[in-house]
């Protein structure tokens, strides 16, 4: 979400552009159950919803192929562009930290009001503290970076693993009383989303959704950060600069990464059908293959897309994807309102299925796509990129495109 790339030319814009639109179109698809359905409580109960037939498939396909692996890329390209405005600002003479602060400051409100007053899903306010962390690497190896991403990575996903040791019984005993917490709150909660006055709305949620969400901060930012690194390394080390001499590193990170996901495709779908175990263990092998898979699957997509987009006949199949990443920011908050005026206001949350709801999130995007597109035939910038991007600077930038003239010469 940074409007910061022209430092990387014409074709490598267009590039991160649909790259970060591809990434918002897989975070809205993930997003989307939630929009319409009480997937909160599921998350924080450890309860997965009993899908049925059409939805059991798609829940399943979701699960291998979208859940975690494009919120991955997204803070992948936060990291990178992470890089790109602090050594642009650095290359002008500009006081970056200070202004890297500043960013961070307004993204950091931005996300708080939309956690607060809008989605518990939230993920700028994360992002916004953990970018304070960034400014720590800028001028660290490219090497120390990648160290510290991996050991972060390593540190998150044996965390998540650490309750397979756990006897089976207690564990079974942990999701048996979670589930009669789960069943004691689900009612009073679809209840508070389909009857509750706007303030009653927010009071009940701030409660029962915001804060338990800023209570598992400290560890959501652990594999965002470890995204970041990588980002912020690849930006370091020109990987995604025009005519880059890391074609063949592309590639071979294109074939690895795929390699090693196929396993682990095969483990979470084990998972999935319940052939590794039942109950609560069989919910952590679920959590963590996705959790691996996410990172694999995040490289693959990226460099596969990468490698796709040199050709001029792809990018021109895919630009309507860079149009919604142009204006990433925008887009993300904007999904919310419409989703909670459909659902929330509209009187169809937890009324509707996950095919359907997909169906919804297509039609959503492919309008965003649209709106981008002549929104940005006119002005440079999204409004909320516009107004993120004063905040930053200290004054109001200029959002209309300069008009280009054309003299004619008899």
């Amino acid at each position: 979400m940074d409007s910061s790339l022209p430092v990387l030319g014409k074709d490598r814009i267009i590039t991160i552009d649909i790259i970060r639109g591809f990434a918002l179109f897989g975070i809205f698809l993930v997003n989307m159950p939630a929009f319409h359905s009480s997937e909160f409580l599921g998350m924080i109960y450890s309860v997965e919803h009993a899908h049925t037939e059409a939805d059991y498939w798609m829940d399943f396909f979701f699960s291998l192929f979208i859940d975690m692996k494009f919120f991955t890329i997204f803070s992948f390209l936060f990291g990178l562009g992470f890089y790109i405005f602090m050594s642009r600002a650095e290359e002008k003479g500009l006081k970056m930290k200070r202004l890297f602060a500043r960013r961070m400051v307004a993204l950091l409100v931005i996300g708080l009001l939309h956690l607060v007053l809008l989605w518990f899903g939230d993920i700028l306010h994360t992002y916004a503290i953990t970018g304070f962390l960034l400014l720590l690497f800028y001028k660290r190896k490219i090497k120390t970076m990648i160290i510290w991403a991996i050991s972060l990575l390593v540190v998150y996903n044996l965390m998540m693993s650490i309750s397979l040791i756990v006897p089976d019984s207690i564990l079974d005993e942990i999701n048996k009383e979670s589930m009669l917490v789960y069943e004691e709150k689900i009612d009073e909660y679809v209840e508070a989303y389909e009857s509750a006055g706007y303030v009653e709305w927010v009071s009940y949620r701030i409660q029962t959704e915001v804060i338990p969400v800023l209570s598992n901060l400290i560890v959501n930012m652990i594999p965002i950060l470890a995204m970041f690194l990588f980002g912020l390394a690849a930006g370091k080390a020109g990987v995604f600069k025009p005519n880059t001499s890391y074609q063949s590193l592309i590639r071979k990170v294109s074939l690895i990464m795929a390699f090693v996901s196929i396993p682990l495709l095969v483990l979470l779908a084990l998972a999935k059908l319940e052939i590794l175990g039942k109950g609560f263990k069989n919910v952590i092998y679920v959590e963590l293959f996705t959790s691996l898979s996410g990172v694999t699957l995040c490289f693959f997509y990226i460099s596969t897309l990468t490698l796709l987009l040199r050709k001029q006949q792809w990018q021109k199949r895919l630009r309507p994807l860079g149009y919604a990443g142009q204006m990433a920011l925008t887009n993300y908050l904007s999904q919310s309102i419409i989703c909670m005026g459909i659902f929330v206001l509209g009187g169809l949350y937890n009324q509707i299925s996950l095919l359907t709801g997909t169906v919804i999130c297509v039609t959503i995007f492919a309008l965003q796509m649209l709106v981008s597109y002549y929104w940005l035939k006119t002005y440079q910038f999204g409004p909320i990129e516009w107004l993120w991007r004063s905040f930053t600077y200290g004054k109001l930038q200029r959002i209309k495109k300069k008009k280009l003239r054309i003299d004619n010469v008899s």
